[in-house]
């Protein structure tokens, strides 16, 4: 967290990591900047104001634990957009290190094992504390409230929406316990991660407002729907006949073939996902099993990541076109299930 410090009127900053300093660390690395050469003031002022600044900062955090306290207290004259600073910076996300701790219970026995953490993220520490502290506290106060979860963290933590979408992302993963800590897995960052869960989030939940709705929650109705997908299968010649006449002037000759030769392989795999889904089992292995049982063919087929795309959209578009999902009012189904699948692909496929 970046602390202020006042001397002589003059405001400096420390880097992003500065929170994991001793006082006399911090004096040090201001006076290895040529601070008080730039302030005309001796480093024992120096020390001695920084180490005020520490003291304050001491009784702060413990307000900051609950940011509305820091916002209603009189203690502390702070103008408000200090206060919003401090509560950002202090709740702040290194993306390293929350990808470490996706899929981790937010235990206290877990608190205690976070130097793996922070030696496989290269953080310090204490920031990796301070973040698993952060983490827990917002899951434990808004995993049991109704409505949208990002609204529920901004308003109790008084959080940016960039900031508050990231924990979001990092409660509705925890909530869904969905597997993501497979080796298989780890090449995905937590940014990948995150774009995943939010087109999740926006399509797979429940809709509807109100105290008996979750937006951590599935909407099961959906899931069960799904099932009925399945049908596809019936028509899987009509479906790779549409998608090849489209898809023959825009593809690469070597993924056109490809998707001739290995059709089958990718629409059971898609279709299938979908039909699966309704199981807890199924949905919380939901990235291993677009890894193994899709992204790993694919890159064994070599697509460029251009041409998938364009197959992700043929894929979707073509099934539409046909009768057997309109005669099965399935069209909105279809694309609901499509527009998470192919977010998902796309973000998931490094080639």
């Amino acid at each position: 967290m970046e602390i202020l410090y006042n001397i002589t009127n003059s405001k400096v900053y420390l880097d992003s990591h500065s929170y994991v300093l001793t006082a006399s660390e911090a004096v040090s690395t201001l006076h290895q900047r040529g601070i008080a050469k730039q302030l005309g003031a001796s480093v024992e002022l120096i020390a001695s104001d920084v180490l005020d600044h520490y003291r304050t900062f001491a009784l702060l955090e413990r307000l900051l634990t609950v940011p509305t306290k820091l916002s209603e207290q009189m203690v502390f004259q702070i103008d408000e957009a200090t206060k919003q600073m401090l509560i950002e910076k202090y709740y702040g996300l290194d993306d390293a290190v929350i990808r470490e701790l996706l899929g981790r219970k937010l235990s206290s026995r877990h608190r205690k094992d976070l130097d793996e953490v922070s030696d496989r993220s290269g953080a310090p520490l204490r920031c990796c504390r301070r973040q698993f502290d952060n983490v827990r506290r917002v899951f434990r106060t808004v995993e049991e409230m109704p409505g949208n979860v990002v609204a529920n963290i901004r308003t109790t933590f008084l959080l940016s929406e960039p900031l508050a979408k990231k924990y979001g992302a990092v409660v509705f993963i925890a909530c869904m316990r969905f597997e993501t800590t497979k080796r298989k897995l780890q090449y995905l960052s937590f940014n990948d991660f995150y774009h995943c869960a939010q087109a999740i989030m926006t399509n797979w939940t429940y809709s509807c407002t109100g105290p008996e709705y979750y937006d951590t929650e599935m909407d099961r109705e959906f899931l069960l729907e799904l099932r009925e997908l399945r049908i596809l299968l019936d028509k899987e010649k009509e479906h790779k006949h549409l998608i090849c006449m489209r898809l023959k002037p825009k593809l690469l000759e070597k993924s056109y073939q490809e998707l001739e030769l290995n059709f089958r392989l990718y629409t059971r795999a898609l279709v299938g996902l979908a039909c699966n889904l309704h199981r807890g089992r199924e949905l919380r292995s939901l990235f291993i099993d677009l890894l193994e049982k899709c992204v790993e063919p694919l890159r064994l087929g070599g697509w460029p990541k251009i041409d998938l795309a364009q197959f992700l959209c043929a894929y979707e578009q073509c099934a539409l076109q046909m009768d057997v999902l309109r005669e099965a009012d399935l069209k909105s189904v279809w694309e609901r299930y499509m527009k998470v699948i192919s977010q998902c692909l796309l973000t998931m496929y490094h080639a």
